[in-house]
């Protein structure tokens, strides 16, 4: 049987009207279409009806060149956009970026990945520049990476380069948090499973989330003496939320990358 198989291989390149298939019919299908189909040599080498539609390679009926004829190619897709500004001032929200199909996925190829990537954010000025979203009570945090892509002066406009090597880092020893921290699976907030009772965590204090007249970060939990408990809240699901106890101020964050953090 194999040496069979050799020879309609040899057939094919010396003659190749004696076996039809998908480049001579020009047929390459998606999904499962009983239409799509040419009269020849099949992969499994019996002759007859041999199809040329996406789902043979399951089926096990395509024609003896479906793989050449109908080569897979993957979905490829643009770079990210810039990220968009916050949904709205001076409350916690989303931010968005997107990426455009440039090749749709053909004949199984590899599927499109997620065209949208969404985050929280909060922006600390009214559209009239006027300074807020100071006023919150419980700490809103995000991960740390966070910081390298905000901008102070764009979401600040009362900050000053006087000040821009100000900040601080606070420690806290989780006590709570919501079961919807470990829901929580999409790229950029992933970082919310790693929320965990009883942990230290470090949550950084710089511009904009620092206040440019008292220095300080809103929920911050400064003033209390270590048995006050506090409260946050993770930007990006509002549902992922918990309560801490102020450990110590540091200079320097120092925790795991995984437990560090920002005020936002």
């Amino acid at each position: 049987m194999r040496t069979l198989w050799m020879a309609l291989c040899v057939l094919a390149r010396l003659w190749p009207g004696a076996l039809a298939g998908c480049a001579d019919a020009g047929r390459c299908c998606p999904g499962r279409d009983p239409a799509c189909f040419a009269s020849g040599w099949r992969q499994d080498r019996v002759y007859g009806t041999c199809f040329c539609d996406q789902a043979c390679r399951l089926t096990g009926d395509c024609c003896f060149d479906y793989a050449r004829a109908c080569p897979a190619r993957p979905c490829i897709v643009g770079e990210w956009s810039p990220w968009s500004g916050c949904a709205s001032q001076c409350r916690p929200t989303a931010r968005v970026r997107r990426r455009a199909v440039q090749q749709e996925p053909q004949n199984g190829g590899e599927p499109c990945p997620a065209l949208e990537e969404r985050a929280g954010c909060l922006e600390y000025a009214t559209p009239q520049g006027e300074d807020c979203g100071h006023a919150f009570v419980p700490a809103f945090i995000t991960t740390s990476a966070f910081n390298k892509e905000r901008t102070r002066q764009a979401a600040s406009p009362h900050w000053t380069t006087s000040t821009e090597d100000a900040g601080y880092c606070m420690e806290f020893k989780t006590e709570s948090l919501t079961h919807h921290c470990a829901l929580e699976n999409r790229p950029l907030t992933r970082w919310m499973q790693y929320l965990r009772e009883g942990y230290t965590v470090c949550v950084d204090c710089q511009p904009p989330a620092m206040n440019s007249v008292s220095l300080r970060c809103s929920g911050d939990g400064l003033d209390s003496d270590g048995n006050q408990t506090l409260h946050w809240q993770a930007i990006g699901n509002p549902r992922c939320q918990g309560t801490w106890k102020k450990v110590r101020r540091v200079e320097q964050c120092s925790c795991p990358a995984v437990h560090s953090f920002i005020f936002i």
